[in-house]
């Protein structure tokens, strides 16, 4: 195997423990809130609280992954995460669990910033769409294997030991990562001299390393991929925070339909992220870079927003589940075009800029995450209402495709685009 892909697959594994993680409590929900006596608004808030110490952060941590290196970063992001993974088991109270989940978002800010900077050094940008493809499918594989994990640990030896088991995975992860990994191509031992000069000559970064500025926010390329994210994260948090609830809840089903339903909706993600990838790459060869990428994103998003709408209004629970899992389907086959676009536009700045569409889209999923709640009370205990209000952001987020454009790369220096 090529040494580029032997990098993605460890990205990939990173992944699949970063959403198991982080889907762990959604499943865990119904068991905690039992168990510490937590209201539907604190839920949210729990579930909520991680998404605005996630997107507060990104921005930081992506910068820092372009200036000492995205090797260094993961290995302090991942090991910060693990640890208040585990203390999460320890939580005894509604105001610990905020402050340990907050900081769980503090640890996990960078590690998708990071897993592109790592991308944009070790792949041809043709191959770019593909590979975030393939990191995030593997995140929906997490997701999906989360409830057959947490479940029957929970089970077993009750809610707090599924998030020891779990914390242990990423130190073990970051173990391998420092020894084993090197943040050039040309530093890894075992490359072949054709794999690294086809990387070489095909990974399109500029040279030098210019100036930060935060005047690159008054871009409005920029301005725009991140109102698209802000509408695909509110809708993609919905299923990795309270699908099991709204599931159980919302429509009446009980734990193993529940699991297996979350697990269908993820593989489905996985499914569409793959796809999109693949569909992506082969677009920016035929029709090239922009409008591949934005008809990938633009079909995926809309097609999303409408399949959950319609989920609303049907009443036989399975053809709304597979609405729903459409849905999610359809939303992640748009990741692996925004991600590249972003990194596009970065060029070597590729973890800040990912790393901003990142931090709007997690500004999207906390408002509709802690919402949520608020929402379900206020319609009179109606677990529909909020489902309609993200489809309709899906389909906002679908139509500023039109204006985005992946060709315009941000020049740091003047805050200008090419």
């Amino acid at each position: 195997m090529k040494k580029r892909y032997q990098v993605l697959f460890a990205l990939s594994l990173l992944s699949v423990i970063t959403f198991l993680d982080r889907i762990a409590i959604s499943v865990a929900s119904p068991r905690i809130m039992t168990d510490l006596g937590l209201s539907k608004e604190q839920l949210g808030w729990v579930l909520g609280i991680f998404a605005l110490a996630y997107g507060g952060f990104e921005i930081p941590t992506g910068l820092m992954g372009d200036r000492l290196g995205a090797k260094k970063v993961l290995i302090r992001v991942v090991l910060w995460w693990s640890v208040f993974t585990v203390l999460t088991g320890f939580a005894t109270g509604f105001g610990m669990l905020l402050i340990t989940r907050f900081l769980f978002g503090v640890g996990e800010a960078g590690a998708y910033p990071n897993s592109s900077i790592v991308l944009s050094k070790w792949f041809p940008s043709i191959e770019r769409a593909r590979g975030q493809a393939w990191i995030w499918s593997a995140s929906r594989i997490g997701g999906a294997l989360t409830p057959f994990l947490v479940i029957p640990i929970q089970n077993q030896f009750g809610w707090r030991a599924s998030f020891f088991f779990l914390g242990i995975l990423g130190i073990v992860w970051v173990i391998f990562w420092k020894f084993w990994f090197r943040e050039e191509p040309s530093q890894m031992k075992g490359i072949s001299e054709k794999e690294l000069d086809n990387i070489l000559k095909n990974r399109n970064l500029p040279e030098g390393n210019h100036k930060f500025s935060w005047s690159i926010f008054k871009n409005r390329n920029l301005l725009l991929l991140m109102g698209m994210y802000f509408c695909y994260a509110s809708g993609a948090f919905f299923f990795q925070g309270w699908l099991p609830t709204y599931l159980q809840k919302g429509r009446g089903l009980n734990d193993a339909d529940m699991s297996f339903i979350t697990s269908f909706s993820f593989i489905l993600g996985a499914v569409g992220c793959l796809s999109g990838g693949f569909v992506c790459d082969y677009l920016v060869k035929r029709i090239g870079p922009r409008w591949g990428r934005a008809l990938v994103a633009l079909t995926g998003l809309g097609l999303s927003g409408l399949f959950m709408l319609i989920s609303v209004f049907v009443k036989d629970n399975t053809a709304a589940t597979v609405l729903l899992s459409a849905g999610l389907g359809l939303m992640d086959f748009t990741i692996p075009a925004s991600w590249s676009t972003a990194m596009d536009i970065g060029g070597k700045h590729a973890g800040t800029i990912t790393g901003a569409m990142n931090s709007a889209g997690l500004i999207g999923s906390t408002l509709n995450t802690i919402g949520f709640g608020y929402l379900v009370t206020a319609f009179g205990n109606n677990y529909h209402a909020p489902v309609i209000l993200l489809s309709f952001l899906l389909m906002a987020g679908a139509l500023l495709w039109l204006r985005i454009d992946s060709t315009k790369r941000i020049t740091f220096e003047a805050n200008e685009t090419h």
